[in-house]
């Protein structure tokens, strides 16, 4: 029997019409930087041990979908979190790309591309994970090493709905292949519930927490317990469940292994050195192989480099997008190491008759003053060097990992989750962690504000930020709306919380699909 990696329907969604046919993936040395191989046969996955570990690396590998086009964590979904936020603006030039400037705005319709493409990469990223999770038990190989392999695809699934739930409320429920009769069946294209959906993300990250191994016996870049305890934190903190956010992030912490601790050097983590350093709880992995099949998420780092603008004649670094707030940089504390290693800061023109530096990356390359330049702030945190840091040439696929979850992170959600049953010394400790790694003194008797506040400087530019104002907006009502006007934004509560369902994504569930209030 011939098996090939889906079309991208699911149970309860009718996306058959948008199908994309996904490649498996071989094995190489570096997992992640293999070229497509085609087709498995059924058989060899039940007599091929190796071949199990094929169907989990083409999981991994589709989070590298990007572009303009099905995304999972690239331009599109930056759009739906940087852009949207406050920490950052479209960018470019005023009317470059309509449809990330109406989620700018907050004027966007169930039509735009931009939440249809994300939509369409999540949902084929969950397809690709069931039908690993469909044949890894038919392999041969010993049942301790399945369930690690079951737990690193569960964990990702999680991770795909996580974002869904988060971006549009409740989305369908694919929880398995479905059989070719169910594929009409309007029972399976309908919406489950956002509890449904946070059950479902509760019930794979469990999983994955109990049969995971930890980073010490891992391979690199691999999900590991911790990714999975840290995660599954993540995601009891949306809930409001703070006692078992604090449980969980406090095993990390005071793991015997030592396994996790803030990288010294901040600027650091987003560079080669801080990749899988002992910060990483869970990246994205890039890399060249030897064939330098360009294994990255597509166009990451080139949508936001410095684009060239005035004056121009320089080789400028990309389109120019999810440009940094004056209001982003204004809300670090002074000495704060963070802003520089967040913003790239565009200097001002000189005064006629001088000449100006211009802004000097830490690679030594230089970008010219502002009126050869199209903005005044870029994220420095999705530079990577066109000379210091290895690449196929192509800047659309710049080989750098994308960073998911963090030990600061851990730590700050181990100070709210504290803070919130009421052991603000233990929200101390962890908080000034973070604090004294940013150059910052420690504060005594945090407020809930002020873990916010560190959430925000710490964590920008990492697609986080409108997550976490509209979680906030749920613990702390009336905080949302202010924080937008300032930015000249009307934020509807009841409805911007979430994105509209696509239009036309209802269109192929015949109608099945409900549309979210207010579009």
């Amino acid at each position: 029997m011939s098996f090939q990696l889906p079309t991208s329907f699911s149970r309860r969604t009718g996306t058959a019409a948008l199908a994309l046919t996904l490649a498996l993936f071989s094995s190489c040395n570096d997992y992640l930087d293999v070229a497509p191989q085609g087709q498995l046969s059924e058989d060899a996955i039940r007599t091929d041990p190796a071949a199990a570990q094929k169907l989990v690396d083409g999981v991994y590998n589709v989070l590298y979908l990007g572009g303009f086009g099905p995304d999972v964590h690239s331009f599109q979904f930056i759009i739906l979190t940087d852009i949207a936020s406050d920490d950052t603006d479209k960018g470019s030039t005023p009317n470059d790309y309509a449809d990330a400037a109406a989620v700018d705005n907050f004027t966007l319709t169930s039509t735009n591309s931009v939440i249809n493409n994300v939509w369409n990469g999540h949902f084929q990223a969950i397809s690709r994970a069931n039908q690993a999770l469909d044949k890894i038990p038919l392999s041969p190989a010993p049942e301790a090493t399945k369930n690690q392999l079951l737990g690193e695809v569960r964990f990702l699934r999680a991770y795909f709905y996580f974002n869904l739930v988060r971006l549009y409320g409740g989305v369908p429920l694919l929880d398995r292949v479905p059989a070719t009769s169910e594929i009409n069946n309007p029972e399976f294209q309908r919406r489950a519930t956002a509890e449904e959906i946070y059950q479902f993300i509760v019930s794979d990250l469990q999983f994955a927490a109990d049969n995971l191994a930890p980073k010490s016996t891992a391979q690199t870049g691999r999900t590991t317990k911790a990714a999975a305890q840290a995660m599954l934190a993540k995601v009891y903190l949306y809930q409001k469940n703070y006692q078992q956010a604090y449980a969980l992030t406090n095993e990390i912490i005071q793991g015997r292994s030592g396994a996790y601790a803030l990288y010294p050097n901040y600027a650091d983590v987003w560079r080669t050195p801080g990749a899988n350093s002992s910060e990483s709880i869970f990246e994205i992995q890039t890399g060249v192989n030897a064939a330098c099949n360009n294994s990255a998420v597509s166009i990451y780092t080139v949508c936001q480099g410095p684009r060239s603008g005035g004056r121009g004649g320089w080789a400028d670094l990309g389109f120019g997008f999810n440009t940094p707030t004056q209001d982003l940089a204004n809300a670090y504390e002074p000495n704060d190491v963070r802003r520089a290693g967040s913003i790239i800061f565009i200097n001002p023109t000189a005064p006629a008759g001088q000449r100006s530096t211009g802004t000097v990356l830490w690679d030594g390359f230089r970008i010219p003053s502002k009126d050869s330049v199209e903005g005044l702030r870029y994220s420095y945190k999705a530079y990577h060097s066109r000379t210091r840091e290895a690449n196929c040439g192509n800047n659309d696929y710049l080989p750098k990992n994308v960073r998911i979850l963090r030990y600061a992170d851990v730590l700050l959600i181990n100070a709210e989750a504290a803070l919130q049953i009421g052991n603000t010394g233990a929200a101390a400790t962890s908080l000034n962690l973070v604090r004294t790694r940013a150059g910052l003194p420690s504060i005594t008797s945090p407020t809930l504000a002020q873990i916010w506040r560190e959430r925000r400087v710490e964590l920008a530019l990492e697609q986080d930020r409108f997550f976490d104002l509209v979680r906030q907006e749920s613990v702390q009502p009336g905080r949302i709306v202010p924080i937008f006007a300032a930015q000249g934004k009307t934020f509807t509560k009841g409805k911007n919380e979430i994105y509209p369902i696509p239009q036309a994504q209802i269109d192929l569930s015949g109608g099945q699909l409900t549309q979210n209030p207010g579009y």
